[in-house]
């Protein structure tokens, strides 16, 4: 397939097609006249990709598990592995996420006349820069 091809069979632009290839993501052969062919089960890869990354998957995360991502049905037991540590990944973002949201609702409900001012109890960052020494040095 060559590359408009396999952009329009898929969704993919030409510019993302070239840099997955670039990345190793993606390979085609060359024909004589130097245009790329794609193999017609690159199309599946494609697809592949695009739903793990809009399951969170990031190109580096895919990259490093691409002897195990390139068989979606050779190991479903690994990759319910990696979709289960994503899982927890995301579980641990939606924590910290949860509680900044109840800081940030917090001090918008504080009725002192900073919101910025540091928490009781909360280091400040005067805290954590060490006095100077009267040296001069």
């Amino acid at each position: 397939m060559k590359i408009g091809d396999i952009a329009q069979a898929t969704g993919i632009s030409r510019d993302t097609l070239r840099f997955y290839e670039k990345r190793g993501l993606l390979t085609a052969r060359r024909s004589g006249n130097g245009y790329r062919d794609y193999p017609p089960e690159a199309v599946q890869w494609l697809t592949y990709i695009r739903t793990a990354q809009s399951l969170g998957f990031t190109l580096a995360e895919i990259e490093a598990d691409l002897p195990l991502l390139a068989d979606p049905g050779g190991s479903p037991e690994a990759i319910r592995a990696a979709l289960r540590t994503k899982l927890g990944e995301i579980d641990r973002r939606i924590e910290g996420l949860a509680a900044l949201r109840a800081d940030l609702a917090a001090r918008l409900d504080d009725a002192g006349d900073c919101p910025l001012r540091p928490a009781a109890g909360a280091a400040t960052m005067n805290d954590a820069v060490a006095p100077r020494s009267g040296t001069g040095s």
